[in-house]
């Protein structure tokens, strides 16, 4: 089979690319060519940060910004829509334009490149977040947090720790490489 059948194959898989990529299909995406995401740090009235509890093979575990891969024909703004919806079940306010945007790069293969661009998000509704059953230390349990806490993915530690502890940072855009991901 030649390059142009093995593509052909490939597309034939592929239902819809506006909506996602089958894992395999993303993995093989993530190794030749930059992710494109958004990043939400989204406040409450009291200044609070609401975070998001990982743990995957890729970040590890700890608390995390809620973020999205841009989808293909998408908008940066609809997929900060979306990422809202989707990670914490509600609609959010934010600013069109990216607080920061962070280049991130590490030598493993899969998921080894990220252009990362952070908003600022709002919300007037200091209600605890809707974990559906989630308890704290579940994979997508959300919780307000005053202060940045310990135990932040070590990426998100890099480059949104300031961010998080409410105090300005510069540049707005970074080039980091990282090494952080476990086990890979």
């Amino acid at each position: 089979m030649d390059i142009k059948e093995a593509i052909s194959v490939i597309e034939s898989e592929l239902e819809n690319p506006t909506a996602g990529l089958p894992q395999d299909v993303f993995f093989f995406m993530t190794r030749i060519t930059p992710l494109v995401n958004v990043d939400l740090l989204i406040k409450d009235n009291r200044g609070r940060v609401l975070l998001a509890w990982r743990d995957d093979e890729f970040a590890g575990s700890g608390w995390h910004i809620p973020g999205g891969i841009l989808r293909y024909k998408e908008t940066l703004e609809n997929r900060v829509k979306e990422v809202a919806l989707q990670e914490i079940g509600r609609e959010i306010r934010f600013d069109t334009a990216p607080i920061a945007m962070n280049q991130l790069w590490k030598k493993s293969k899969t998921r080894g490149h990220f252009i990362s661009m952070l908003y600022e998000c709002f919300t007037d509704d200091e209600a605890e977040p809707e974990n559906k059953g989630l308890v704290e230390g579940n994979r997508g349990f959300l919780k307000w947090h005053e202060s940045c806490p310990d135990d932040l993915i070590e990426v998100h530690q890099k480059i949104y720790k300031d961010l998080i502890a409410g105090k300005p940072t510069t540049p707005l855009t970074n080039a980091i490489p990282f090494d952080y991901f476990p086990g890979l």
